[in-house]
């Protein structure tokens, strides 16, 4: 199908905030060319906070506040219209999104991947990686926990779908094919959550990949990328301690949604 034109998506966490802190949130859509109108607002129970915005990879926007002890509440919604430009390739990421990661553990599964895959290479291999996760681990909430990696996965062959996409990730890292993580919102996503895919560099750009099958890839929006969870974690806070009371996260698409072949490339835009 035709990339749709106009995407429109929220988010909502209500936090039990114990001692004060400092919170970091990646829940913004990444900077990109299309035509992007957001807001996002941190509520504490004396009004609304400070937020500072910082720049990560790939377009990616995190959100600093401090915050003090009660209830906080983050809300954020975006409505895009168009699709952004495919970037350049970054040789540097050449380099970095083959290398073994915290979560992303391809050291581990070089003689797995090896026997598995054999000499398969390009979109071949992506679909043979994609196929095998898709096939032998099961999508079931609850049964992982967040220091899960892909050996993990792979041996428990259940997960959710930053497990799913940390495998597929560190296959291809073990086939010398360079791979990364996404946090994205996803427009027919069912159950409806933030999400992460996999993207791996094959036939000269970054394609993205998703072995839960869950949602169409056209719709996705980028949220953060990089190495794995360790770089899109979309809620981390330091010198304090908090409590997820709720979150409800929404992304709609105008049009029709269609799930495409793996071997059809599909470039989050």
């Amino acid at each position: 199908m035709d990339c749709p034109v106009l995407r429109t998506v929220t988010s909502h966490l209500s936090l039990d905030v114990h001692q004060p802190l400092e919170l970091i949130v990646a829940v913004a859509v990444a900077d990109g060319s299309y035509d992007r109108s957001d807001v996002l607002t941190v509520r504490s129970d004396d009004g609304p906070l400070d937020v500072v915005e910082v720049k990560s990879a790939h377009g990616g926007r995190v959100h600093r506040v401090w915050t003090p002890e009660g209830r906080v509440v983050v809300d954020y919604q975006a409505t895009v219209t168009g699709v952004a430009d495919v970037p350049p390739v970054d040789d540097v990421d050449l380099i970095e999104y083959r290398r073994p990661s915290r979560y992303a553990d391809s050291d581990r599964l070089l003689a797995f991947a090896r026997d598995q895959f054999g000499s398969l290479t390009g979109i071949a291999l992506v679909e043979a990686v994609v196929g095998w996760v898709s096939g032998h681990v099961t999508y079931l909430t609850g049964s992982s926990v967040p220091t899960d990696g892909a050996t993990d996965t792979l041996l428990k062959r259940r997960g959710v779908c930053r497990d799913f996409a940390h495998l597929v990730v560190a296959l291809l890292r073990a086939r010398d094919t360079p791979a990364r993580l996404a946090s994205v919102y996803a427009p027919g996503l069912k159950p409806m959550d933030f999400h992460a895919v996999a993207e791996a560099y094959v036939d000269g750009g970054w394609h993205v990949v998703d072995a839960t099958g869950l949602a169409p890839r056209d719709a996705m929006l980028r949220i953060a990328t990089g190495r794995d969870a360790t770089d899109t974690a979309f809620l981390s806070y330091y010198g304090g301690s908090l409590t997820m009371r709720a979150m409800t996260v929404t992304a709609a698409v105008r049009g029709a949604l269609e799930l495409a072949e793996v071997g059809d490339l599909r470039a989050l835009r």
